[in-house]
Parts: C-alpha cells; structure tokens; sequence
C-alpha cells in the first residue's frame, strides 16, 4: 500500500503536535505513538524544570495547559508534574491533532520528483512533499566510555527508566551533577534505594539566586523571559532565536553554554539533604565484580576510593547526533550538512536538504537552547509555519487537518 500526504510529521511529542497543530488546513500525516518517550522513558514523580507558563503546547484559549486543568478540576502545581503535562499533551492531541499515525518510520529517503518515501514498520510506503523530523532525544542519550560496554542490567541511563521504584532494596550510584542527576538521586531515595551522587563538578549548581530573583516580582520581567531558560539578561536573549542567531558564533556558544549549564532546581535541596553527593571527584576505573549476590560494578574514583554497588545510573545528558536516527537513510544522512552531529538549519528549520525539516533540540546549534526545553514548541511550530505555508498563515486558532490508516492513492 502507498499513500501520499503534503507533510509528514515524525513524532508524536511536543514539538510534533504543536506543529502539526500550527499547520492549520494542510494535508499533514504525523507519525509515532503519541508522547512515548514521555511516557516510557522518564520516571513517575519527575517535576518539569520549565515554568508553568512555559508548558502550553499551544497559546490559543481552549488549547493551553490551564484550559485542560480547568476542565479535569485540578489545582495548578508549581513545580508542574510529569504526569500532568503527560496527561495535558494526550488531552491537547485528542482535540487539536486528532488522527495520529501511531505506527512509526523505519526508513525516510529522498525520492526524486515525488519528495520523499516513508517506509514503516508494516512495511506500507507513504510520500510526502516535506518531512518534519521531530523525533526526540531519547537516540542521543550520552553514555561515557568508562560504561558504554557495561551490562545494562548493571549500568543504565536514566532515559532507560520510566519507574524508579525497581531499585527499591539496592545500592545504586548516580554519575552526574544536573537537574536529572539529582532529581534521579531523590526519586531511588524515595524509593527506597541506598543511592550516592557523584560528579565531576565542585558543587551542585542549586538555582537559589534564580528562585529569590523570580520572587522579586517587580524586577523578574526584566530579567527573565516568558520560557525562563537561562540566568538573567541571557533569558531574554534566549527567547528570541531569531536574535539570538544573529550575534556571532564565538558568543553565541558561550550563551548557549551558560544558558544550560549544570544546575538543580532549588525546591530539590531539603529532598536531598539527607543523601550523600560525593562532588569534584572523577571514574577513574569501572569494574564487574561477582559476590555470592551476583554481579556488581566496582567503582574507583580518582581518590582512591571505591563503591561496589548494584547498580550505576548514568544521568549525563544527551547529545544531538542524528546519524542515530535509524530512520535516516545513510545517502541522505550524508546530504545533511551538520556541525557537531546537529543539522545546520536554516529559515523554517530546514536543513540543507530542501524540504527536510528538524524540530527540537536537534535545531538548538542553529537557532539556540530555546529549543532544548518545552518551552520551544510553538515558537518551533510558527517559524516552520511561516516557512511552509506564509506568514498570513500563522493562525492562533484552528486544529491541524490530521488523517490516520491509508491517504487517498
């Protein structure tokens, strides 16, 4: 079977919906399971770092998040909860990008006159005009080299888990001193494993100077903007990508840099207080080692010290490389002109293939770290709009006309 579409959308998350969303009245096909990665590779209990007003997919009224906890009866939250904005995504795709494809690419690969060929993974083929990539993180997760060839049964990401509480009764090491490594920490605390923090970074870059500055009403819209991604002044840069590309390259990366640096939110010290974080210390070797138990992993720090523990969860981060998107077919993977394994996109996030386009922190190097975060996705939405379809056609209202199963032949 073939099927044709204008645009096909590669991702069912939240810069995939908030597109197909925005591309109201065209002929759009989004692929994926809505919010999977989500839903299946981030653990119960997590809190959004992202501010509130930073979490709709959408500003138009009937759309946003406060809308959806107005209609379940719910009391906005502050830190705002996984589950919530998991749960709002799903309601915002019901009313806004109904008919979701929820099977997902295998193979995208340029196809001559007719754009490009979709092949999924029922084998059915599908073309479309443009391809809008926005298929996550979750291919980038970094893993160092020290445990890169380790068991994942001894040493894993946090990408990996979605349910913290299997280490309940273990003695686990958490690699890493940011938002996610700490979080983590608290979460297999609280969860009841014996767990210890350990980082390459002289201390834990808490936001307390951030959160008493955005308690500062009258000063934090001068400080900070709408999304809330980065310290003050850089925040306001940070909103405007189009700006924010614009100042040259060698100040541009040490923006981005401080924009995401390391840091944990100030409302997880007293969750942690009680948790030993071991900081300024690096793996300096990693071992499997064997006890009447089973395996374990020896860790040596380059102190001197050691832990043998059941378990070491990684929370280091992702970094965008695309060649590990499997559904890229390697010719074209090879047309993409990339700086660091990031595509080097231009006006409508497109990349140096015409009509490929890539949305989320895969469009970061090019247009900065707005696009790292939730808070990205309709500015993401209204620059591929406009590029697509003119500016006239950037609606504030509107739902995306979104078919599911086989197009028209």
């Amino acid at each position: 079977m073939v099927s044709t579409a204008d645009i096909a959308v590669i991702g069912a998350g939240p810069y995939g919906l908030a597109a197909a969303r925005r591309l109201d009245g065209a002929d759009v096909r989004v692929f994926g399971r809505p919010m999977s990665f989500w839903r299946d590779h981030m653990p119960r209990g997590m809190f959004l770092r992202s501010p509130r007003q930073a979490s709709s997919l959408a500003p138009t009224p009937g759309l946003r998040l406060e809308d959806y906890e107005g209609e379940q009866g719910l009391s906005p939250e502050k830190p705002l909860p996984l589950a919530t904005f998991v749960d709002y995504t799903m309601w915002f795709q019901q009313r806004a990008v109904p008919g979701v494809d929820a099977r997902n690419v295998e193979r995208v690969e340029t196809a001559g006159g007719r754009g490009f060929r979709l092949t999924l993974d029922d084998g059915e083929e599908a073309y479309a005009k443009r391809v809008v990539v926005a298929a996550g993180v979750g291919p980038f997760a970094s893993r160092p080299a020290p445990f890169a060839d380790l068991p994942r049964e001894l040493v894993s990401h946090t990408v990996d888990h979605a349910d913290l509480g299997a280490f309940r009764g273990k003695r686990v090491v958490v690699i890493g001193a940011g938002q996610s490594a700490v979080e983590s920490t608290a979460l297999l605390a609280e969860n009841g494993a014996e767990v210890e923090l350990i980082g390459r970074a002289r201390g834990i870059n808490w936001l307390v100077r951030s959160n008493a500055l955005h308690a500062a009403k009258a000063l934090r819209p001068f400080l900070y903007g709408p999304s809330d991604i980065g310290p003050a002044g850089v925040s306001w840069l940070v909103e405007w990508p189009g700006v924010f590309r614009r100042i040259p390259r060698k100040y541009q990366d040490p923006l981005a840099r401080r924009a995401i640096r390391p840091a944990a939110s100030a409302w997880l010290i007293p969750r942690t207080t009680a948790t030993p974080l071991t900081l300024g210390r690096s793996i300096a070797s990693v071992d499997v080692t064997a006890n009447g138990g089973g395996p374990q992993v020896a860790v040596a720090l380059d102190d001197g010290t050691k832990r043998t523990v059941d378990h070491v969860l990684l929370a280091t981060g992702y970094r965008v490389d695309i060649s590990r998107y499997s559904f890229l077919d390697r010719s074209m993977l090879a047309g993409i002109t990339t700086v660091g394994g990031s595509p080097r996109l231009r006006r409508g996030f497109e990349s140096s293939i015409p009509g490929l386009h890539f949305l989320g922190a895969t469009a970061a190097w090019s247009f900065g770290p707005l696009f790292r975060f939730v808070a990205g996705v309709d500015h993401a939405a209204r620059g591929l709009t406009a590029a697509v379809r003119g500016p006239d056609h950037v609606a504030s209202n509107g739902r995306a006309k979104v078919t599911g199963g086989s197009l028209a032949r």
